[in-house]
């Protein structure tokens, strides 16, 4: 990446690149929350992934839950911000509420499911348990991983 500075010389950019990406914990009002199981590995997790260039986050996570899950979803608040310190992606989390749509797989999703939240610690690894979990607090929440477990 260059970066241009006032004497419009080039100069290389040696800071690290990260990757933004976006998920959505939503919740039902009998306060079960919204999950998938992902094609690709399995894994239960909420619905999200890769935030675009032209979107917003807050555009990007509508457009994910809708993409994996086919329900139309707010996002009513920012609950954390996580950072795998391993792979460099920072994931943004907003806590979501449905508008409309229906449940349906799709080809990232092969289960769609409302889970409590003993079902989602049960279920889910640490990274993404912690996650939906934050969600029910009211207090934002600034975690780091290494991908599997939360480094302290």
């Amino acid at each position: 990446m260059l970066l241009y500075m006032s004497s419009s010389q080039p100069q290389t950019r040696s800071t690290p690149l990260h990757s933004v990406s976006v998920a959505g914990v939503v919740v039902r009002e009998d306060g079960r929350v919204l999950t998938i199981r992902r094609a690709d590995n399995g894994t239960w997790e909420p619905p999200g992934g890769v935030l675009e260039l032209d979107e917003s986050p807050e555009e990007g996570v509508r457009r994910e839950v809708y993409e994996e899950t086919g329900l139309k979803v707010t996002a009513d608040r920012l609950t954390g911000v996580y950072k795998n310190m391993t792979r460099g992606i920072v994931a943004l989390v907003f806590r979501c509420h449905v508008d409309g749509g229906h449940e349906q797989l799709s080809a990232e999703s092969t289960a769609v499911e409302w889970l409590t939240s003993d079902e989602v610690s049960e279920r889910m690894g640490d990274v993404y348990a912690v996650r939906v979990l934050d969600a029910l607090d009211d207090v934002p929440h600034v975690r780091s991983h290494d991908g599997r477990k939360l480094i302290a």
